[in-house]
Protein backbone atom coordinates (compact mmCIF):
# COMPACT_ATOMS: atom_id res chain seq x y z
CA UNK A 1 0.00 0.00 0.00
CA UNK A 2 1.08 3.56 -0.64
CA UNK A 3 1.79 5.90 2.28
CA UNK A 4 -1.13 8.05 3.42
CA UNK A 5 -0.67 11.78 2.98
CA UNK A 6 -1.11 13.64 6.25
CA UNK A 7 -1.08 17.43 6.13
CA UNK A 8 0.24 18.87 9.41
CA UNK A 9 -0.20 20.81 11.60
CA UNK A 10 -3.95 20.66 12.15
CA UNK A 11 -5.38 23.80 13.75
CA UNK A 12 -8.63 23.86 15.68
CA UNK A 13 -10.22 26.74 17.56
CA UNK A 14 -7.99 26.30 20.62
CA UNK A 15 -5.46 23.65 19.66
CA UNK A 16 -2.63 22.86 17.30
CA UNK A 17 -2.10 19.17 16.51
CA UNK A 18 1.44 18.79 15.29
CA UNK A 19 4.43 16.46 15.18
CA UNK A 20 6.34 16.22 18.44
CA UNK A 21 9.49 18.30 18.94
CA UNK A 22 12.39 17.79 21.34
CA UNK A 23 11.34 20.84 23.34
CA UNK A 24 8.03 19.10 24.25
CA UNK A 25 9.84 17.04 26.88
CA UNK A 26 9.00 19.20 29.92
CA UNK A 27 5.29 19.30 29.05
CA UNK A 28 5.16 15.56 28.34
CA UNK A 29 6.79 14.69 31.67
CA UNK A 30 3.85 16.43 33.43
CA UNK A 31 1.37 13.77 32.37
CA UNK A 32 3.64 10.83 31.49
CA UNK A 33 4.87 10.84 35.11
CA UNK A 34 1.39 11.22 36.67
CA UNK A 35 0.06 7.84 37.87
CA UNK A 36 -3.56 9.04 37.65
CA UNK A 37 -3.15 10.45 34.13
CA UNK A 38 -1.74 7.16 32.79
CA UNK A 39 -3.83 4.80 34.92
CA UNK A 40 -5.89 3.64 31.93
CA UNK A 41 -3.22 4.26 29.27
CA UNK A 42 -1.08 1.37 27.98
CA UNK A 43 2.22 2.94 29.00
CA UNK A 44 3.78 2.91 32.49
CA UNK A 45 4.43 5.93 34.68
CA UNK A 46 7.58 7.45 33.19
CA UNK A 47 10.26 9.58 34.77
CA UNK A 48 12.04 12.30 32.78
CA UNK A 49 14.61 9.89 31.28
CA UNK A 50 11.97 7.37 30.17
CA UNK A 51 9.80 10.16 28.73
CA UNK A 52 12.83 11.45 26.81
CA UNK A 53 13.44 7.96 25.34
CA UNK A 54 9.79 7.73 24.31
CA UNK A 55 9.85 11.22 22.83
CA UNK A 56 12.80 10.21 20.62
CA UNK A 57 10.53 7.56 19.05
CA UNK A 58 7.57 9.96 18.76
CA UNK A 59 9.70 12.37 16.72
CA UNK A 60 9.38 9.90 13.83
CA UNK A 61 5.65 9.20 14.20
CA UNK A 62 4.19 12.04 12.12
CA UNK A 63 3.68 9.97 8.97
CA UNK A 64 1.65 6.93 8.00
CA UNK A 65 3.87 4.93 5.66
CA UNK A 66 2.25 1.50 6.11
CA UNK A 67 -0.54 -0.28 7.98
CA UNK A 68 0.25 -0.90 11.63
CA UNK A 69 1.82 2.54 12.17
CA UNK A 70 0.59 5.10 14.66
CA UNK A 71 0.41 8.81 13.86
CA UNK A 72 1.27 10.42 17.21
CA UNK A 73 0.59 14.14 17.49
CA UNK A 74 1.32 16.63 20.24
CA UNK A 75 -1.75 18.60 21.30
CA UNK A 76 -0.58 22.15 21.85
CA UNK A 77 -2.71 24.86 23.43
CA UNK A 78 -2.53 27.65 20.85
CA UNK A 79 -2.90 30.38 23.48
CA UNK A 80 0.13 29.33 25.54
CA UNK A 81 2.17 26.90 23.41
CA UNK A 82 1.95 24.26 26.16
CA UNK A 83 1.63 20.62 25.08
CA UNK A 84 -1.35 19.38 27.10
CA UNK A 85 -1.74 15.94 25.59
CA UNK A 86 -1.35 13.59 22.69
CA UNK A 87 -3.77 12.27 20.13
CA UNK A 88 -3.05 9.16 18.10
CA UNK A 89 -4.41 7.56 14.95
CA UNK A 90 -3.33 4.08 13.92
CA UNK A 91 -3.52 2.98 10.31
CA UNK A 92 -4.86 -0.42 11.34
CA UNK A 93 -5.56 -1.94 7.92
CA UNK A 94 -7.23 -1.15 4.60
CA UNK A 95 -9.34 1.99 5.29
CA UNK A 96 -9.48 1.26 9.02
CA UNK A 97 -7.98 3.14 11.93
CA UNK A 98 -7.81 3.26 15.70
CA UNK A 99 -8.06 6.39 17.83
CA UNK A 100 -6.19 7.05 21.06
CA UNK A 101 -5.57 10.04 23.31
CA UNK A 102 -3.98 11.06 26.60
CA UNK A 103 -4.13 14.42 28.38
CA UNK A 104 -2.66 16.07 31.44
CA UNK A 105 -5.06 15.85 34.40
CA UNK A 106 -5.19 19.60 34.99
CA UNK A 107 -6.90 20.10 31.60
CA UNK A 108 -9.52 17.34 31.93
CA UNK A 109 -13.12 18.45 31.60
CA UNK A 110 -12.42 21.43 29.32
CA UNK A 111 -13.31 19.83 25.99
CA UNK A 112 -9.74 19.63 24.69
CA UNK A 113 -9.83 15.85 24.15
CA UNK A 114 -13.10 16.14 22.21
CA UNK A 115 -11.70 18.99 20.10
CA UNK A 116 -8.50 17.07 19.30
CA UNK A 117 -10.32 13.78 18.65
CA UNK A 118 -12.81 15.51 16.35
CA UNK A 119 -9.96 16.97 14.31
CA UNK A 120 -8.29 13.56 14.02
CA UNK A 121 -11.58 11.92 13.03
CA UNK A 122 -12.00 14.58 10.33
CA UNK A 123 -8.51 13.65 9.14
CA UNK A 124 -9.30 9.91 9.25
CA UNK A 125 -12.59 10.05 7.38
CA UNK A 126 -12.26 13.11 5.16
CA UNK A 127 -8.50 13.35 4.68
CA UNK A 128 -7.45 9.69 4.60
CA UNK A 129 -10.65 8.04 3.38
CA UNK A 130 -11.01 5.63 6.29
CA UNK A 131 -14.22 3.62 6.45
CA UNK A 132 -14.06 2.69 10.15
CA UNK A 133 -12.25 3.95 13.24
CA UNK A 134 -12.20 1.96 16.47
CA UNK A 135 -11.08 2.79 20.00
CA UNK A 136 -10.25 0.43 22.86
CA UNK A 137 -10.80 1.55 26.45
CA UNK A 138 -10.01 -0.26 29.68
CA UNK A 139 -13.23 -0.82 31.65
CA UNK A 140 -13.37 1.81 34.38
CA UNK A 141 -12.06 4.60 32.14
CA UNK A 142 -15.47 6.25 32.24
CA UNK A 143 -14.30 9.67 31.01
CA UNK A 144 -12.93 8.22 27.77
CA UNK A 145 -15.96 5.96 27.25
CA UNK A 146 -18.31 8.95 27.66
CA UNK A 147 -16.21 11.03 25.28
CA UNK A 148 -16.34 8.32 22.63
CA UNK A 149 -20.12 8.17 23.03
CA UNK A 150 -20.38 11.95 22.53
CA UNK A 151 -18.27 11.62 19.37
CA UNK A 152 -20.76 9.09 17.97
CA UNK A 153 -18.88 5.86 18.69
CA UNK A 154 -20.91 2.84 19.73
CA UNK A 155 -19.65 0.11 22.01
CA UNK A 156 -19.30 -3.08 19.97
CA UNK A 157 -17.72 -5.42 22.48
CA UNK A 158 -16.82 -6.01 26.10
CA UNK A 159 -13.86 -8.38 26.32
CA UNK A 160 -13.79 -9.69 29.88
CA UNK A 161 -10.19 -10.14 31.05
CA UNK A 162 -9.22 -9.57 27.42
CA UNK A 163 -5.80 -8.12 28.14
CA UNK A 164 -3.09 -8.36 30.75
CA UNK A 165 -2.77 -4.69 31.61
CA UNK A 166 -0.31 -3.23 34.10
CA UNK A 167 0.14 -6.47 35.99
CA UNK A 168 -3.48 -7.64 36.13
CA UNK A 169 -6.19 -8.92 33.83
CA UNK A 170 -8.44 -6.14 32.58
CA UNK A 171 -11.68 -5.92 30.65
CA UNK A 172 -11.52 -4.02 27.37
CA UNK A 173 -14.38 -2.05 25.85
CA UNK A 174 -14.25 -1.84 22.05
CA UNK A 175 -15.91 1.12 20.36
CA UNK A 176 -16.26 1.94 16.66
CA UNK A 177 -17.50 4.64 14.32
CA UNK A 178 -18.20 4.28 10.59
CA UNK A 179 -17.61 7.02 8.05
CA UNK A 180 -21.32 7.42 7.22
CA UNK A 181 -22.09 7.77 10.93
CA UNK A 182 -19.42 10.47 11.19
CA UNK A 183 -20.71 12.35 8.17
CA UNK A 184 -24.35 12.09 9.22
CA UNK A 185 -24.62 11.84 13.02
CA UNK A 186 -28.36 11.21 12.69
CA UNK A 187 -27.43 7.83 11.16
CA UNK A 188 -26.31 6.75 14.64
CA UNK A 189 -29.13 4.86 16.37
Amino acid sequence: MSPLAVSLPIATERLLLRPHRSEDLGDLVVFHSDPEAVRHIPWPVRDRAATEETLAVKLDQAELREPGQWLVLAVELRETGRVIGEVLLKWASERQGELGFAFARDVHGRGYAAEAATAVLDLAFDGLGFHRVSAVVIDGNDMSARLLGRLGFRQEARLVDGVHFKGAWATQLVFALLEDEWREPSAVG
